[in-house]
């Protein structure tokens, strides 16, 4: 650059102001030129040297070696570990034991098959409207809650024991804002209603509220406070096929939703409460949603006694959807309990065996009954690791009936699976 700066200035000493002028536009794009051109070599020679660099600290880790660059770097680095003295940070996490398990034995079950598209359910009944439909997203016939500011009561008492599951499939509207109330309760002494559209029905009971944002829940009792509770996770998704589960112990009240337990209340109902009535509610909550597959069970069997002792479990916490053979993702606790014991008891093998309603063709059923018992086994082997060898398979179709197929109730006891020991 001196070089250039002296070759102008003794130009300009020996040329005219005009030719000196030409002089320097010429010379101006020469040296524009000759920068660039400068500029772009070191560009080039700083691009190399870096790329040897970088080959060389590749050829040395690939050797076992450190560069001079790197030990610096790892001693800077151990230096300041040793004298901060802090430890790693770790992100934090979480986990959660899915201990959902269905009993053994069906207290109620509707799924409405017996009623006619377009009626009211017979064994039901409202202060508003309802109808039987079908749905484009699922299967089955769906009880429609669409009456404003209506009630649904089923009619009859069930026998509820201390311990149980309460199950249902729910597809909540465009509209499902505030959600759906569902109501267990104890009829008043000597008043008893088929129709109870009080606010809080009966003597005693307990609410459950799903929202499109959270779960409430409120244990009741004449003449006490309420015992409240709400939670966020996992809310019902509007206008999708939502399975919800609630258990029941005592005064514990446990719910589920999307293979999650998303509430867990240990006293959210009063002591002594003998609940013997359900309903859905829709006194304004401004919802329409769509209700099926109400299932009522005895709390989880004791599996390793059923399966190691007296060698037979019979099952309904597998589950499937219609004349399909995949195993839905609530079967996850009944397989694990059913795993864990296998897994305590190495030498013990059982034969799967599916058995079905009498809906439908005879040989269709009997071929979806080995599906669904070798879709089990997989479950078996490939999410819990059980020896294939342990495990075999057979379906009986709807041939071995441990009910009359004559109601919703009977013919869910006949869909079932089984494991019997055979060591």
């Amino acid at each position: 650059m001196k070089r250039i700066v002296l070759l102008i200035g003794f130009c300009l000493i020996f040329t005219s102001q005009a030719d000196a002028q030409s002089f320097l536009n010429k010379l101006g794009k020469s040296i524009k030129e000759t920068v660039e051109n400068t500029v772009e070599r070191n560009v080039v020679e700083k691009t190399e040297e870096v790329t040897e660099k970088a080959l060389d600290v590749k050829a040395n880790k690939k050797n076992g070696e450190s560069t001079d660059d790197e030990e610096s770097e790892n001693e800077s680095q151990d230096n300041s570990v040793q004298n901060t003295k802090q430890e790693p940070q770790q992100k934090l996490s979480s986990t959660s034991r899915y201990d959902f398990v269905p009993g053994d034995q069906i207290l109620y079950f509707e799924d409405f098959s017996q009623d006619a598209i377009g009626d009211f359910p017979a064994l039901w009944t409202s202060n508003g409207s309802g109808e039987i439909k079908t749905v484009n997203i699922a299967p089955g016939n769906w009880f429609h809650l669409n009456g404003e500011d209506a009630v649904y009561c089923y009619m009859e008492e069930i026998d509820f024991p201390e311990n149980f599951i309460v199950e249902f499939d729910i597809i909540p509207d465009e509209e499902f804002g505030y959600g759906i109330q569902f109501t267990l309760y104890q009829e008043r002494e000597g008043d008893p209603k088929e129709l109870n559209n009080d606010l809080y029905p009966g003597q005693a009971g307990l609410h459950l509220v799903l929202r499109n944002e959270r779960w409430e829940s409120k244990g009741y009792k004449d003449g006490e406070d309420w015992i409240e509770g709400s939670a966020s996770k996992n809310p019902v998704i509007r206008e999708k096929l939502n399975h919800v589960i609630l258990w029941i112990q005592k005064r514990r009240v446990r719910v589920y939703h999307q293979n999650e337990k998303v509430m867990d209340m240990p006293t959210n109902i009063y002591p002594g409460v003998k609940f013997n009535r359900i309903r859905f509610s829709g006194w304004d909550r401004h919802s329409e949603p769509f209700i099926s597959n109400i299932k009522i069970t005895t709390a989880s069997p004791d599996t390793r006694s059923k399966l190691i002792t007296e060698g037979k479990l019979v099952t309904y916490g597998i589950t499937f959807d219609v004349n399909k053979s995949d195993v839905k993702p609530e079967s996850y606790g009944t397989l694990k309990s059913i795993a864990d014991v296998l897994k305590e008891n190495g030498s013990v093998t059982v034969k799967i065996i599916g058995h079905t309603d009498s809906d439908g063709d005879d040989n269709m059923n009997l071929d979806l009954s080995k599906r669904r018992a070798e879709s089990v086994k997989n479950e078996l082997i490939n999410i819990f690791g059980i020896d294939a060898a342990r495990l075999e398979t057979d379906g009986a179709g709807e041939t071995k009936p441990i009910a009359p197929n004559d109601t919703p109730a009977n013919k869910a006891q006949n869909r079932r699976v089984e494991f019997i020991k055979t060591n």
